[in-house]
């Protein structure tokens, strides 16, 4: 059994009888392997972001928090082929790092033999990346302040030039018509609703102060909607 198989039979042994946990040692026995080589791949687990615990004491070991777990889903190679088409140009998408990790997870989780077909058939489309296809260079701290709801310190350079330094709540990220990202959220500077170019944030850094909890309905048509607040100046 490769590595990733075993990491992936490892996820359903322990779901297989969640929440009682497993020891090392009965994992090393049942996969055949060192202790120290289980160990090894439970980091490795925990670092993907597998909800694992451990509970100390005699009858502890590891275990898998079945709540936050999904049952395995079987993709074929052309729907696991698609994904992989539909996220090679994630570029300024939000999260984008995310989306890459979540398809490496569909890949993982797949039979050997269809996720070597899905791979053989994404090689057959080719996307050329472009320009436009890289994220703005403050872009990862933004979507950070959006996902964790933190306050956001950005310089800004608006369309006239014109650069300030704002403290920003974060409420949403939304995708414009002409391909470019916004933050919108309520500025300190200007007390009020704006709405920032990702492109045009310049640097940006987490305050670590809890964002207030602020309504945005975006409506069917979202550059309409944008419309409804000021771009920042």
């Amino acid at each position: 059994m490769n590595r990733t198989d075993r990491l992936y039979a490892l996820v359903e042994e322990l779901r297989a009888v969640a929440p009682r946990p497993r020891t090392a040692r009965q994992l090393a026995d049942r996969f055949e392997v060192s202790v120290r080589t289980i160990e090894r791949d439970l980091g490795a687990l925990m670092e993907a972001g597998v909800p694992l615990y451990a509970t100390p004491g005699p009858g502890g070991g590891h275990a898998i928090d079945p709540v936050h777990t999904l049952p395995p889903v079987n993709f074929t190679s052309d729907e696991a082929a698609a994904l992989a088409i539909a996220l090679a140009r994630p570029g300024r998408s939000p999260l984008a790092g995310a989306l890459r990790s979540a398809l490496r997870k569909v890949v993982a989780a797949m039979p050997s033999a269809e996720a070597a077909r899905a791979e053989r058939l994404a090689g057959r489309v080719h996307v050329s990346a472009g320009i436009g296809d890289r994220p703005p260079p403050a872009a990862r701290v933004v979507e950070h302040a959006v996902v964790r709801s933190r306050v956001v310190a950005i310089d800004y350079r608006d369309r006239h030039g014109a650069a300030t330094r704002r403290e920003v709540e974060p409420v949403a990220l939304v995708g414009g018509r002409d391909d470019a990202w916004y933050l919108v959220g309520h500025c300190r500077l200007r007390n009020g609703e704006r709405v920032f170019r990702l492109d045009r944030v310049e640097a940006a850094a987490l305050t670590g102060e809890p964002a207030p909890e602020r309504e945005y309905a975006p409506g069917d048509d979202i550059p309409l909607d944008l419309r409804r607040l000021s771009l920042a100046e």
